[in-house]
């Protein structure tokens, strides 16, 4: 059921971003030596971006783990507030036709 407030309510996945992040800063440094190894400048440079690029998002998933449940709720936190009453509004009838 949708709300309205998901954008405040929320929840990301952050120990599966984070296990994502070591997966990627892995395969960053492996690629970035064995490139520049080969002798391809270009790919080992393009490879080093993406690894630092990777490890800030690391540093800022582990910041974010680490502030608490305030930033990431436990499971016993609903994702929406439930709803007070019934719809906000009355369907109009259906007509049925032959």
């Amino acid at each position: 059921m949708r709300t309205g407030s998901e954008p405040a309510t929320a929840r990301s996945a952050l120990r599966a971003r984070l296990w994502l992040s070591v997966w990627g800063v892995a395969w960053a440094i492996f690629g970035t030596a064995a490139f520049a190894l080969t002798g391809h400048l270009g790919w080992a440079i393009a490879c080093g971006v993406l690894w630092v690029v990777v490890t800030v998002d690391m540093t800022m998933i582990l910041r974010h783990l680490r502030q608490g449940p305030h930033y990431q709720p436990g499971r016993d936190i609903p994702p929406y507030r439930p709803p007070d009453s019934g719809p906000p509004f009355r369907r109009p009838p259906r007509h049925r036709h032959p």
